[in-house]
């Protein structure tokens, strides 16, 4: 995840700005900067790498602004260089961004016309030059960046600084999430609270769609609709913990409302935006053309995830995929042909089953992949391609972020290789690119359900047995549904494919027995109605996770509706796992259960 500061001061902000990076390094970068105003010009240095290359360049040439502007990146649009590294600037603006600005190619082309020239490969770079053109129609700062602001498409978070304006920055969060700080005679910005922890206690934290007019002795806070909104003002208690629950009550919640950036993050790492296509990172060049068939094994939350890849490699690709749990693989004494490929799913990297999986997958002569979120973990270590999430620290033993960023990665190399074998036309993988890119928008979209969610989630802490249900690659967010609810609020829950609920599972159905039914409106929406309908001929009560053409549709009376964005059926499984979160998160709040650590369980199972 990038990290944003900035610092509205009163002594020189270049080596506080340094200091608040550093703090955020646990959030992963591959380049650094910083910019300040001098004698009310823009001035920054920016380095590649880690931020002791940043510090040597402040070294050699010092920055002595009051107010200034700092950035550690991981790269997304563009590769991780200098240029391409922020703060992004022109004679006008400095910029710092987090995030994606979907619609860049057209702001490009836009800036183009103008007559002005860009400089580099990013998305960011478009905020500076349409500020400055709204600058050079004679609009104040304010109202430059209120214009700039309501063109952008995406999830983000900016921090803007002005030339000449040596009392001003604007922050702006859609998606990502961004802090303010509040001194004495100074104001601070910051993606988290930790990284203002040596300047302030005092933070008020921006909600979706907000934006702040930022001094040095006052804030104003503005809503998506431009009105001036009141935001509280916690107090931090600082700690030497290198990650905070920010303004959530625990970590798991704020590791969903993370998924929008971390998804971004995790994409950028596999795609190329500006050309729409995929384009594998050094390490993780696979040769998908030449395979036969595909094994994939992981546990718990990875397993689904790789049942979704399954889902994607088969329809996408048309690749063959033998699928099993990493504690069945390592004993079955699978038949493997020579020089294929395995593929293993592990957060931590460490998982006993899994590791063990793959090196017998070694031994009979298979080459590995391994999609870890800790790249110097043993499976990444023995593998032959490196697939990483960039999920960043994820501190709830119930894995949310860390899901949707294998998801995010299994679909860009899905789509890598129905391309390399012919399955996939260019034009099919720009439409899909195309999508891919707009997932964090989405899963913002479906974090604004929270609070019917919770108002749901009391109703189910009263229960004692939940059902889920889905099709196809809904069905396994139907496993990982009731994965969730079990493991964190200790309600029994299964999840079934929806066919199957005439083979079983129906004798459960009674007035009592809520199901949770996960519809996106696609191809197999007709079949899974039918299913619902059985449902409710039996006095079930369904809780419906759909779209507005699925709740037009539907025909059946529900619990409750819950309706998510219209969005390709490709994508979906990444954005539906925020309410099949947010829905066991609740209920296990209402629970008074330990959320971020369940009895009997341990983050990384690294024992048989």
């Amino acid at each position: 995840m990038c990290g944003i500061v900035g610092i509205v001061g009163t002594t020189p902000v270049a080596p506080r700005l340094l200091d608040a990076l550093k703090r955020l390094e646990y959030r992963g970068y591959d380049s650094a900067g910083v910019a300040t105003l001098e004698n009310k010009k823009l001035t920054r240095e920016r380095a590649k790498g880690k931020l002791v290359n940043l510090e040597n360049r402040l070294h050699e040439h010092p920055l002595s602004g009051l107010i200034g502007i700092g950035h550690t990146r991981w790269a997304t649009h563009g590769a991780p260089t200098e240029v391409n590294a922020h703060p992004h600037a022109t004679e006008s603006v400095a910029v710092v961004h987090n995030g994606i600005i979907e619609n860049f190619q057209e702001l490009r082309a836009e800036i183009r016309a103008a007559g002005r020239t860009l400089q580099t490969d990013t998305d960011t770079e478009v905020v500076a030059h349409l500020i400055t053109l709204a600058l050079a129609r004679g609009l104040d700062p304010v109202a430059a960046a209120a214009e700039t602001l309501a063109k952008l498409e995406g999830a983000f978070a900016l921090a803007i600084l002005f030339a000449h304006e040596d009392d001003l920055l604007i922050a702006a969060r859609r998606g990502s999430p961004l802090a303010i700080g509040y001194g004495d005679g100074e104001m601070y910005l910051g993606s988290d609270a930790i990284a203002l922890a040596p300047f302030t206690n005092r933070i008020t934290y921006l909600e979706d769609g907000d934006w702040a007019v930022v001094r040095r002795k006052s804030v104003s806070i503005y809503d998506e609709n431009g009105v001036e909104a009141r935001r509280p003002v916690s107090h931090f208690v600082a700690s030497n913990l290198m990650v905070d629950k920010g303004n959530h009550r625990h970590f798991m919640l704020k590791e969903i409302y993370e998924q929008p950036e971390v998804v971004a993050h995790t994409l950028g790492h596999y795609v190329d935006f500006a050309e729409r296509r995929v384009a594998l990172p050094e390490g993780a060049e696979i040769d998908f053309a030449g395979l036969d068939r595909l094994a994939m094994s992981a546990c718990g939350t990875a397993f689904y995830a790789a049942l979704v890849g399954q889902y994607w490699f088969e329809q996408l690709a048309r690749l063959p995929v033998d699928l099993d749990i990493a504690s069945e693989f390592r004993y079955r004494e699978v038949p493997l042909g020579a020089n294929g490929l395995s593929l293993f799913i592990s957060q931590s990297g460490e998982t006993a089953d899994t590791l063990a999986s793959l090196r017998y997958c070694r031994e009979h002569g298979q080459k590995i992949g391994a999609i870890v979120n800790v790249p110097t973990s043993t499976i990444a270590r023995e593998a032959d391609y490196i697939l990483p999430t960039l999920a960043g620290p994820e501190i709830g033993v119930a894995s949310t972020k860390a899901f949707t960023c294998q998801l995010t990665t299994l679909l860009a190399l899905a789509i890598g290789a129905g391309r390399q074998r012919g399955h996939l036309s260019r034009e099919d993988e720009e439409q899909l690119v195309q999508a891919a890119i707009e997932m964090p928008r989405h899963l913002s979209q479906a974090l604004k359900l929270e609070d019917e969610i919770e108002g749901l989630a009391k109703e189910l802490s009263r229960v004692k047995h939940v059902l889920y249900l889905g099709r196809g690659k809904s069905f396994p967010l139907a496993l990982e549904g009731a994965l969730k609810l079990k493991e964190i609020s200790y309600i029994h829950a299964e999840g079934y494919a929806a066919g199957e609920l005439k083979h079983g599972p129906i004798a459960l159905i009674d007035e009592t027995m809520p199901v949770i039914v996960v519809a996106p409106y696609d191809k197999v929406f007709d079949k899974t109605v039918s299913n619902m309908q059985e449902v409710a001929a039996r006095g079930g009560r369904i809780i419906l996770l759909t779209d507005e053409e699925g709740a037009r549709s539907a025909s059946v009376d529900t619990m409750k509706t819950l309706i998510l964005p219209s969005m390709p059926a490709a994508i979906a499984p990444i954005v539906y796992a925020v309410p099949v979160q947010l829905l066991a998160y609740h209920t296990a709040v209402f629970m008074g259960t330990d959320v971020d650590q369940p009895r009997n369980l341990a983050k990384s199972v690294t024992v048989e």
